[in-house]
């Protein structure tokens, strides 16, 4: 149903740019060591780039469960993309993939992260594994060169939008230093638009000879710019919006909300969201009355044993399968 699937595909627009602050300010790891250029020989001992942990997985202790971080995530999929030679096609799935392990950086070594990494390469025949594994070392080392590029910048928050838009023409040049340019595309197309996109909505609003009609239509050309996918998730996300205001509007007139969702979406679409919304309702009803009875369990002054008992079968009485699991999830959290 595509209409439930908005918000999860603006959340993921949201991880695209909150991803990119990640890569522009590591945190401080092994990663935050001097690092040759590309054809250069890497400088000696400690300060070597950390593309030298690739390909030295065999030595490497792997712990058999994830850190606490990853732990109950699932790895990301669709990276293993193969031409008709055999040969790996990068994709942002790829970056996803390293990006999923490197964010435990602090809870593991680099090199136990890169370790888990290559255990997933394996999975690929040869010339992929060996074309993946180089990208793996280039994107290693990339990060690194951007720490030391943004650490050089200082304070960027009263950056006017020319400086702001040199610093994003250094830090795409240097992706396409250290990575290939499909490769650079491949895992920075995305961002690079949503920044540029950024970029000219601050200059568009910053220009006062604009009249308000002005600026809206140059908004909407500066939105058209975006790749399609994201255009699509931020109309989607506007039309949530749109939604979410028109509830709370018409919370005490359901027959005007019903009305309202089917010249929106339709008689189709508003009939599942009534029903999801029903849903919810009855959902929120249970959940006070169990929590206004499991508050009198708490206050009885029961041993443990007994309180968990006794707690167990609440949950049995007021929810059923995977909406016990959710109970029990939201008593974790109290």
């Amino acid at each position: 149903m595509k209409v439930l699937l908005w918000l999860a595909t603006a959340l993921l627009v949201i991880i695209a740019v909150l991803a990119g602050v990640w890569l522009a300010n590591p945190s401080s790891s092994a990663l935050d060591e001097p690092v040759a250029k590309p054809g250069e020989a890497a400088p000696a001992g400690d300060g070597e780039s950390p593309s030298r942990w690739v390909g030295r997985s065999a030595g490497v202790d792997i712990p058999p469960r994830l850190p606490a971080s990853l732990d109950g995530t699932t790895t990301p999929g669709g990276w293993a993309v193969l031409d008709r030679h055999g040969s790996l096609l990068p994709t942002p799935q790829l970056r996803q993939l390293f990006e999923y392990y490197l964010s435990a950086l602090g809870e593991e070594s680099l090199p136990t992260l890169v370790a888990r990494i290559e255990q997933e390469l394996l999975t690929l025949g040869e010339p992929a594994r060996s074309e993946a594994l180089s990208i793996l070392g280039n994107y290693l080392d990339y990060k690194l060169a951007l720490g030391d590029l943004e650490a050089s910048y200082g304070d960027t928050s009263t950056l006017d939008p020319d400086e702001v838009a040199r610093r994003m023409a250094e830090i795409r040049a240097l992706r396409r230093t250290w990575l290939d340019a499909d490769t650079a595309d491949a895992f920075f197309a995305s961002e690079e638009a949503i920044d540029r996109f950024q970029l000219d909505q601050r200059r568009i609003s910053r220009d006062q000879t604009l009249s308000e009609e002005e600026r809206a239509e140059a908004l909407a050309r500066a939105e058209q710019a975006l790749p399609e996918p994201i255009r699509r998730a931020r109309e989607e996300t506007r039309q949530f919006a749109d939604y979410e205001q028109a509830r709370q509007s018409l919370a005490n007139d359901p027959q005007a909300l019903k009305a309202w969702r089917e010249e929106r979406f339709g008689a189709d679409v508003s009939r599942r969201l009534e029903a999801v919304e029903s849903s919810q309702r009855d959902w929120e009803r249970r959940w006070q009355t169990y929590s206004e009875e499991r508050q009198a369990l708490d206050d009885a002054g029961l041993a443990a044993p007994e309180r968990q008992e006794a707690i167990k079968a609440l949950r049995a009485r007021h929810f059923s399968g995977s909406e016990r699991l959710r109970a029990e999830a939201l008593d974790s959290i109290r």
